[in-house]
């Protein structure tokens, strides 16, 4: 009897050990760090694969068949993306739009990324000398209103 208590107990915690390795694995590999232009240039060392943060540069976005090319930069430094992928790119990916990338930094220094993501700050800002400019939330929605 005691053998059969061991085998189950050894099982269980086969199972748990297991469960709990996938569980941690998938949070790493799900975090969503990222560098910024700035500190991937100055690394001086080729990243394999990394999340990248910056600003697209104005006049930048060149698109070709499938293939999306732009500058992301950071203050005075920039770099060449290169998207090649089949999802949509977000409405708000534009000019001076702030994006993250997600892909591989090459020797070369070009960056192909796997996924952008693209969001506008300035999308929601009520625009200034606007009735219920100061407001903010439902109140302002619905003070406008008549």
């Amino acid at each position: 009897m005691q053998s059969k208590r061991w085998k189950f107990g050894v099982g269980i915690g086969i199972i748990l050990a297991v469960v709990a390795w996938e569980g941690f694995s998938g949070f790493q590999e799900n975090k969503t760090y990222y560098v910024t232009v700035n500190e991937l240039t100055q690394a001086q060392s080729v990243r394999r694969h990394v999340r990248v943060g910056g600003v697209v540069a104005q006049g930048s976005i060149e698109r070709r068949g499938g293939k999306v090319s732009f500058r992301l930069a950071q203050d005075a430094k920039s770099i060449p993306v290169t998207y090649v992928g089949s999802d949509t790119l977000p409405d708000t990916f534009k000019d001076g739009a702030q994006a993250i990338v997600d892909g591989d930094y090459l020797a070369n220094g070009d960056f192909r990324a796997e996924k952008i993501q693209a969001k506008c700050a300035s999308k929601y800002q009520a625009a200034p000398g606007s009735q219920g400019a100061g407001m903010k939330g439902p109140v302002a929605a619905l003070s406008s209103e008549k």
